[in-house]
């Protein structure tokens, strides 16, 4: 049955994904794999942090010789440091000079995050937040939230977490993405945060890492929820045991819950896309992968063989 929710894919491979240990993407590989993406319908595709390497910096450059169907290239960066005015801070300066008309800004979003890790007050943070948005906001930048640890943050201290999203609708963000960043909340507690997170009245999006092995169930259950932005990388990659994989994700979204996120045609080249990465980043393609995997609808044993020949779907989804 179709759905009439649309939601809309963010590729972040070329920075999330390249953090995974053993991937190093070339320029060109970049290059390459963002006109892959382009080609698979992904809507928005994350380029990477100009400030934080020359690789990326010069990835913003090079990209605009490219002559895309669709997607539009984002830029990652982070809100302003403690005690730094947004227009004097580097870090958010190189981002309006990357070219890109979308900026997506890490911001914390959890109380324990602010205190211990930023050593910042609870108010200065939601500061850092709206400074950094109002500045982007105002050179004419298209601004995303990254909630980081949203979840941990909902369950820490659900008023507050709610409050930073508060904070960057206010200053005019266009969707609050809900980050599961140490990768440990549970299907149900996506859900009710998620649920939460809408009360906001901005579009709200979905960034999932894997590391309790739920990345792709947790987006799904953000998106029954009512997210509207997914965010993943190709094949799962990603930092620790990787992000959420579009490979499954994105099929998922299409075949089981009549999501048109992409076309029949492109969902068609969805395998050749994950084995392109696969090969740039000098891996071999997982032969075991849902629905791309080249043994994902082969079969062995003989009492399933016998069921095949008799009904083609006795024994596959």
């Amino acid at each position: 049955m179709k759905s009439t929710q649309r939601v809309e894919l963010y590729d972040t491979t070329l920075r999330d994904g390249a953090q995974s240990e053993g991937i190093s993407f070339s320029v060109v590989d970049k290059l390459h794999i963002t006109k892959k993406l382009d080609d698979l319908g992904v809507q928005y595709i994350e380029g990477g942090w100009p400030g934080s390497n020359p690789k990326d910096a010069e990835f913003f450059q090079r990209v605009r010789e490219l002559k895309l169907k669709r997607a539009e290239i984002a830029v990652f960066g982070s809100t302003r440091r403690k005690g730094v005015k947004a227009e004097e801070d580097e870090f958010l300066t190189v981002l309006e000079s990357s070219g890109a008309r979308i900026a997506t800004l890490v911001s914390k979003s959890s109380d324990l995050q602010v205190t211990r890790v930023l050593r910042a007050s609870l108010d200065e943070n939601l500061a850092m937040i709206s400074d950094s948005m109002k500045y982007l906001r105002g050179k004419g930048m298209k601004v995303f939230m990254d909630a980081e640890h949203y979840f941990d943050g909902y369950k820490s201290d659900p008023v507050y977490a709610v409050r930073t999203l508060e904070a960057a609708a206010e200053a005019g963000a266009e969707c609050l993405v809900l980050c599961d960043t140490n990768g440990g909340a549970m299907p149900d507690e996506i859900e009710e945060a998620t649920r939460a997170a809408l009360k906001v009245g901005v579009p709200v999006g979905i960034h999932c890492h894997n590391d309790g092995g739920l990345a792709v169930a947790n987006t799904l259950a953000a998106v029954k929820a009512g997210a509207v932005h997914v965010q993943g990388t190709v094949n799962g990659y990603g930092e620790r045991t990787g992000n959420a994989n579009l490979c499954t994700i994105i099929p998922s979204l299409k075949l089981k819950m009549g999501i048109d996120c992409i076309t029949d045609e492109q969902l068609a080249i969805l395998s050749d896309v994950s084995r392109f990465v696969s090969e740039a980043a000098n891996l071999p393609p997982d032969q075991f992968a849902p629905y791309v995997g080249n043994s994902a609808f082969s079969h062995k044993a003989g009492y399933h063989m016998d069921g095949i020949t008799k009904w083609p779907d006795a024994y596959q989804h």
